[in-house]
């Protein structure tokens, strides 16, 4: 079975990639957070499509802490249903010393 290609019309969110290189087999990390992140109406469509809502929910509790805005986070946090998991440590800080 073969993964769906991503929509031509998402490739904007990925400069520097080629389209070859982001199969959801090797790539659905990158692919969910710039979706997830920077998408519209028709990439989330195409993004729901590819992956369940709880695909979706543990990815959001696996790297959604440190992929995402707080912004988006607490949307996607809020939409699925389930807690991102933490952030990158220090990320709020000015000086992470």
């Amino acid at each position: 079975m073969t993964s769906p290609s991503l929509p031509a019309t998402a490739l904007r969110l990925f400069p520097g990639y080629a389209e070859a290189e982001l199969d959801l087999e090797g790539s659905a990390t990158l692919v969910i957070s710039r979706l997830l992140e920077d998408g519209d109406a028709a990439d989330l469509a195409w993004l729901t499509a590819a992956f369940s809502e709880p695909a979706l929910g543990d990815w959001l509790a696996r790297h959604g802490g440190r992929l995402l805005s707080r912004r988006s986070r607490a949307f996607w946090e809020l939409m699925l249903g389930r807690e991102a998991g933490p952030a990158t440590p220090g990320a709020g800080a000015l000086w992470p010393f």
